[in-house]
């Protein structure tokens, strides 16, 4: 089995199929069977994100790693959190969390990082690249994955390989999410 899937929990998976089904939730798509990429989620307009996107990870049995902020892990559920994947990260440090992740790349023989390209639940006027120099740096594609509440699904995309030019993958990877309307549509970055 790989190891970027996680051996059945039928708890795990139970309580994931049941949350996305209490919210009237359904998944669109499915991930790629590759040993490493960078799966973005985006637009995170609210902190019910996280929660579908949790979900989803116990639906898949995904083996994914992604940031939060330190600030949330804290006791009683820091345990928890990591447990998920979590890594704390300190924003103010001056880390270099893209070549931190880069490494872990480079290290493991698999390994999945879930980011999102918002960095907060708050308007931004541009996303972190981050997830982008990740992926470039470590040579693995980017998987997106949307968030649509007008239809209640989670709609996961084709890989993507940056090709090194920024400006003209930013905007085929907004194009993919420009579509589907987030769960506060005036928080939405759409790159326009």
């Amino acid at each position: 089995m790989s190891g970027n899937y996680l051996p059945p929990n039928p708890f795990a998976q139970w309580l994931g199929q049941t949350t996305l089904n209490l919210l009237g939730w359904r998944i669109e798509g499915e991930l790629p069977r590759l040993d490493k990429f960078v799966a973005i989620g985006a637009h995170h307009t609210s902190n019910w994100d996280f929660v579908l996107f949790i979900a989803l990870k116990f639906v898949l049995r995904l083996n994914a790693r992604w940031f939060g902020k330190h600030s949330i892990f804290v006791w009683p559920f820091a345990g928890l959190l990591r447990s998920w994947g979590g890594i704390a990260i300190q924003r103010h440090l001056t880390l270099n969390m893209v070549e931190q992740a880069v490494q872990r790349f480079q290290q493991a023989d698999e390994f999945i990082l879930v980011l999102s390209p918002e960095g907060t639940r708050k308007r931004v006027e541009r996303w972190r690249m981050g997830f982008y120099h990740i992926a470039c740096g470590a040579g693995v594609p980017i998987v997106p994955a949307a968030l649509d509440y007008a239809n209640r699904r989670v709609v996961i995309g084709a890989p993507f390989m940056p090709t090194g030019d920024a400006e003209a993958d930013l905007r085929t990877l907004l194009a993919f999410f420009r579509p589907y309307e987030p769960k506060k549509p005036q928080y939405a970055f759409h790159g326009d």
